[in-house]
């Protein structure tokens, strides 16, 4: 379905773009995702050819894309990776995992979302509170406890240090831009022993309060780093100030603004908001079981996986590396109109959301990251240069030791699991689409043979096959009025609306 709409109305959003924008074209990578997105998973566009060793078995897989803003499919695949290798290549075992959740003031969404830059050196910041927290919590329970100033004190100076993986996820269940961290934290620190190295120490119980303290750290930390970059001013109110640095790019600024409040083009919706200044914090307010809020910051801490759970902990970490839209939520509606249906529903009941195709472009285009922008983020005891990661991470097998995976991968001619964080193709294969590197005949190893790329190689794989050799094109712009139809929230029980598309 999602591919149907950005095939049949992609030329008409560059037009609308062109023509909307002071006749700015849309950013290269913005544009290169979703032509991308048109190649992704479509056999005349590329496939890797895989053979049975036993008998004449041959099976056909079409590439993908490798998108990194919305395509399902792709997002799929590296979150079977990212997770398969967070779980045995990078976090401690038997160590218990916590979900921090911050989200920031809806007026510091557009600019965060637009300036790369400036999400990396904030997500800086909070790790460093996050990481700050558990030094200070645990910093009493480590070694024994005495009345002697000369062991407080060598106690104090001991080294003790937590780490994080922080998911940077850009949407809202109804694919508004809202830049949020989603933080894996270490739930405790390791203490340096007399001996140098390092011990886990859990932390005993997180309360209300701790939350609400470091809520309290993170967000005077931001405002002050972003009072430092321009981006605010702090006088009896804390103001947005405006800024320059969308003449540089107009199109993706205004793009990411109208994404963040529904806005046109990205909109508008029912409810239009007005413009509001950041709100002077007064104390953080408890909004339900270790979750805060204050001045539009909001924090949560209740999620946990245990040390002996590595399934749970694999949930966990799948669930913040999740796409952003799953197909299974998305409907094209009679009338021409596309309906997300909410995950879970808004707090005024609004249990899904009709826009107008091209309003729907807009969201995807302003959802895609920067380039070079790291959305996995690692930091503290976890970070690749940390003195004491070779110590915590999770031990490489014995070189002599090859299991039977990694002997069928060096059978396809894929790079057997060590500490690398690649991992082989056909295992890729199995965890994220279900394709087993089986024959389905003789139950023999598939083996990758090649991949096929060019056209005429391709033309015959397909005219072999049955296939059809050719991909239906590109609907041609239309030409305006673009946007047809505002975006309508949906309730619970509320009829549906006899509404007509305008062309």
């Amino acid at each position: 379905m999602l591919y149907r709409v950005v095939r049949d109305h992609v030329e008409t959003f560059y037009q609308a773009v062109e023509d909307g924008f002071a006749a700015a074209p849309l950013p290269r990578f913005v544009r290169q995702e979703l032509e991308r997105f048109l190649d992704c998973g479509v056999l005349c566009r590329g496939a890797a050819l895989l053979v049975c060793e036993d008998c004449p078995e041959a099976k056909v897989i079409a590439l993908s894309c490798k998108g990194r803003g919305f395509c399902p499919s792709c997002f799929g695949r590296r979150m079977a990776q990212t997770a398969a290798n967070l779980i045995e290549h990078v976090l401690p075992e038997a160590v218990p995992l916590r979900q921090w959740v911050l989200t920031f003031p809806f007026e510091l969404r557009a600019r965060l979302g637009f300036d790369a830059k400036l999400l990396s050196e904030v997500s800086g910041v909070v790790n460093a509170a996050v990481l700050g927290f558990y030094e200070r919590a645990l910093r009493e329970h480590v070694g024994p406890r005495t009345s002697t100033a000369a062991e407080a004190t060598k106690r104090k100076r001991a080294k003790l240090q937590s780490g994080t993986v922080t998911v940077v996820q850009r949407t809202s269940s109804d694919l508004r831009l809202n830049p949020h961290l989603h933080i894996i934290a270490l739930d405790g620190a390791f203490a340096e022993q007399p001996d140098g190295s390092p011990r886990f120490v859990q932390l005993p119980a997180l309360a209300a309060i701790d939350v609400a303290e470091v809520l309290l750290t993170i967000r005077c930390r931001v405002l002050r780093l972003l009072a430092r970059r321009g981006v605010i001013a702090i006088r009896d109110h804390v103001e947005l100030l405006a800024s320059d640095a969308g003449e540089q790019d107009p199109v993706l600024a205004q793009l990411t603004a109208a994404a963040v409040c529904g806005q046109a083009p990205a909109g508008p919706e029912r409810r239009l908001r007005s413009p509001l200044r950041l709100a002077r914090g007064r104390g953080a307010t408890m909004t339900g079981p270790l979750c805060a809020t204050d001045g539009g910051f909001s924090l949560h801490a209740a999620t946990v996986a245990a040390g002996d759970d590595p399934q749970g902990k694999e949930r966990l970490l799948k669930y913040v590396l999740r796409p952003p839209l799953s197909q299974q939520r998305l409907e094209l509606l009679d009338d021409g109109l596309v309906r997300i249906s909410l995950k879970r529903a808004f707090s005024d009941g609004t249990i899904a959301i009709d826009l107008d195709p091209l309003s729907l472009l807009c969201r995807l285009a302003a959802a895609v990251p920067a380039p070079h922008f790291n959305t996995v983020r690692y930091a503290g005891v976890l970070a690749p240069a940390a003195r004491w990661r070779p110590l915590v991470v999770p031990p490489p097998p014995p070189a002599e030791a090859v299991t039977e995976p990694e002997a069928e991968a060096a059978a396809g001619h894929e790079r057997p699991r060590r500490r690398s964080r690649w991992r082989p193709w056909l295992e890729l294969l199995n965890r994220s689409f279900d394709i087993d590197h089986r024959c389905p005949g003789c139950g023999g190893v598939m083996k990758l043979k090649s991949f096929l790329t060019s056209p005429r190689s391709l033309r015959r794989l397909l005219s072999k096959l049955g296939v059809r050799a050719e991909l239906q094109g590109k609907a041609p712009a239309r030409a305006p009025p673009y946007f047809a139809s505002k975006v309508v929230r949906r309730h619970f029980g509320e009829p549906e609306p006899q509404l007509a598309m305008l062309h």
